[in-house]
Order: C-alpha cells, then structure tokens, then sequence
C-alpha cells in the first residue's frame, strides 16, 4: 500500500536529482578514466550504470504498478508504509553490523598478505549477501 502519491512536483523532483546523479557519475568516471591508474575509469561506469538501471527499474516498477512492486521496492523508493520502512531499517541495521565484522576480516587478511583486489572483491559481495539475506529473514519473520 502507497503511502504517499508521485505530485507533478515530486516527479519533477525525482527527474532534477536523476538528472544531477548522472551528470555526477558521468563526471566522476570520465575523471577517473584520465587520472586514475589502469581501468579504474571504466570498472566505475560499467558500476554506475548497473546501478542507476537497477533504481530506474524499481522506480518504474512502484510509479507503474504499485500493487505488484515488492517489499524492498517500496522501502528503497519511500513509497512503502510503516512495515515496508521497518524490515528496510532493520536489515540495513542488521548489514551495519556486520560490516565492522567483515571489514576487520578483510584487514586481517590483507595483512597476512591477500591479494587486495581480491579481499575488497569478496568484501563487497558478502557485505551485499549479508544485507539480502537479513532483509529477507526480517521479511518472513515479520
């Protein structure tokens, strides 16, 4: 259930932050693409890409057919209701918790000498693993 309907200001809202959010991804990896060392540049884009397609999608998903968006839909673009906000909030408390945990394995590991690239790799990933699977045993448990 919306909460909240998309206002022509709203909307208007949403398209200037998109709008400055790309132009400070383009911005930032076109940088880093000169100044910074091997593929930098190009890892970023590709990244940001993924990721703003990602939140596109979703934000068409909730203003399209809001009765067939998801839980985490809904929480990502504040358009859920009080339930929706809270499995959001305690996943990501959840995920914050483990972070401290996970990065002080990563340094560990990178001080008996793993490869850096690959510890920040798996860093990543488990970090994004901890948080889906927080959300969704908060979302079956509630």
């Amino acid at each position: 259930m919306l909460t909240t309907e998309l206002t022509a200001r709203r909307k208007a809202g949403v398209l200037l932050v998109v709008a400055a959010l790309l132009v400070a991804v383009l911005t930032t990896g076109l940088l880093l693409q000169e100044h910074a060392p091997g593929n930098m540049g190009t890892g970023f884009l590709q990244g940001a890409g993924v990721a703003l397609v990602a939140a596109a999608v979703v934000l068409w998903r909730v203003t399209r057919r809001p009765e067939r968006a998801t839980t985490f839909e809904r929480a990502f673009t504040q358009t859920g209701d009080e339930r929706d906000d809270s499995l959001l909030t305690r996943a990501l408390a959840v995920q914050g918790l483990a972070a401290f945990l996970l990065t002080a394995a990563a340094v560990v590991a990178i001080g008996l000498g793993a490869e850096t690239m690959m510890v920040l790799f798996f860093l990543l990933v488990g970090q994004l693993a901890v948080g889906a699977v927080a959300f969704a045993v908060i979302a079956r448990r509630g």
